[in-house]
């Protein structure tokens, strides 16, 4: 075989393993860059860039305001019922400290409705609504 017939055909095949190792590659990078995350600040971010709707729940209300609606827990009471005024029930909690909550219609009562002298537990948002009581 001489040698310009032989450099003719290795160029042919380089060019078609070109032709047919391009549109691969580029489907590569394709992927890598879907693969890319972006970063965001919080998680809140995070969520509203998805098309999410996200309260903001490290908000406390202020000093002497309550929660008026259920809304995103932030920890769960346990304890005896001290007093019952209208919506507000005093909740003494294992340790001796005496909780409000705040009972409203979107409360989720868990067994019936509590009285004074029964053991409950009740999640509650930060602002001290009930949003269930058990």
């Amino acid at each position: 075989m001489n040698t310009k017939h032989f450099l003719t055909v290795v160029v042919s095949a380089l060019v078609m393993l070109a032709v047919v190792g391009m549109p691969a590659l580029a489907k590569d990078d394709k992927k890598k860059e879907s693969k890319k995350k972006a970063s965001y600040s919080s998680a809140s971010a995070a969520a509203s860039a998805a098309g999410a709707h996200v309260s903001n729940p490290g908000q406390a209300p202020k000093p002497g305001q309550h929660d008026s609606k259920p809304g995103p827990a932030w920890k769960t009471v346990g304890g005896t019922v001290k007093h019952i005024n209208g919506d507000v029930y005093v909740v003494e909690d294992y340790e001796g400290n005496q909780v409000q909550l705040y009972v409203g219609q979107g409360t989720k009562h868990i067994r019936g409705n509590k009285k004074v002298g029964d053991t409950v537990r009740a999640e509650i948002t930060r602002g001290g609504f009930a949003n269930s009581i058990q």
